[in-house]
């Protein structure tokens, strides 16, 4: 039986469970969903996901080439390694044509980093989870606000554990066919996971890094890039080398962070940063806000005429 796509988990068989990210398939946070999922004994496990680090690609496709996809080492699960982006390999997890049926639940995560307010639209992993979305797959987005210095790979499971009661609700709610069709879920952990406060539902804010360009030299190439969405500047950075050769007289830019911006209050990243573990329902249209679509209302008909006079 099935619904919109959605595969309706019996009571009989173990719910399958498909991961993806946008760290690639090596980063610590799937392997450590991928494990705390799999020793629970209660899920089948898959893996689709992309053979490197695609972060902050947003929801872009591969249209006009193959895509690869190569068995992964995995204990336990079935995994490929993509040569596409997060959206490609969730669309491709859930297609049938790499496993062979529809998973009950996709999971893209953890990431390396929050994805709060607008950085929900530069985010690969929550694209991962708009793409099965669309697919009428129900899933979820797992971020934990990784910070340089505090955080480690061990917080990742806990980041895991903490996600498992969410997990298997959702199921639940699947197999009892109450699950809602219009939204998926974004959840992000606080740094501090064992202390954290509980879980909060929020909604999408207007947080976004304050970003600058700076110009830069060939020889500066190699410096530090920001790797993932998170929105601390003292978070994690990986070194990133673009191994093209620049003509002579190309100019070069590298962004830059110049701090945080935090603009509206009670929204996922003012309790992320109080400590409560965000969850936040997201659909796939951006809708204006009312004041915007009563100016426009007003102000196209004028538009219109104006044109209309002109022509005469």
């Amino acid at each position: 039986m099935e619904r919109r796509g959605i595969a309706i988990v019996n009571s009989d068989h173990k719910p399958t469970i498909m991961v993806t990210n946008d760290d690639g398939i090596d980063a610590p946070g799937l392997r450590s969903l991928v494990r705390v999922l799999v020793s629970t004994n209660r899920y089948t496990v898959q893996v689709c996901a992309p053979d490197s680090e695609k972060s902050a690609v947003s929801h872009s496709i591969t249209w006009r080439h193959p895509i690869s996809a190569r068995p992964a080492d995995f204990d336990g699960v079935t995994a490929y390694a993509v040569s596409g982006t997060p959206a490609d390999c969730a669309s491709l997890g859930v297609s049938q044509a790499l496993f062979p049926s529809v998973p009950d639940l996709v999971i893209s995560g953890i990431n390396m980093g929050s994805n709060c307010g607008y950085h929900v639209v530069y985010s690969g992993t929550v694209a991962g989870a708009r793409e099965a979305f669309f697919h009428g797959v129900p899933s979820v987005s797992i971020s934990y606000d990784w910070v340089g210095g505090k955080s480690n790979v061990n917080d990742y499971t806990l980041a895991a554990e903490a996600c498992l009661p969410i997990i298997n609700a959702i199921l639940a709610e699947i197999r009892n066919q109450t699950y809602p069709e219009r939204c998926f879920l974004n959840i992000d952990l606080p740094t501090d996971i064992p202390n954290n406060k509980g879980y909060k539902l929020t909604k999408q804010g207007t947080s976004i890094f304050k970003m600058g360009w700076r110009r830069v030299t060939s020889e500066m190439q190699g410096g530090k890039m920001l790797s993932t969405m998170t929105m601390d500047t003292d978070s994690a950075v990986t070194i990133e080398t673009d191994t093209s050769t620049p003509l002579e007289e190309d100019l070069l830019f590298r962004r830059e962070v110049r701090g945080a911006h935090i603009a509206d209050p009670d929204t996922d990243w003012q309790f992320l940063r109080e400590g409560y573990i965000t969850v936040t329902p997201i659909g796939a249209l951006s809708n204006a806000d009312t004041e915007s679509l009563l100016y426009f209302k007003d102000w196209l008909p004028v538009v219109a005429e104006h044109e209309s006079s002109s022509a005469l």
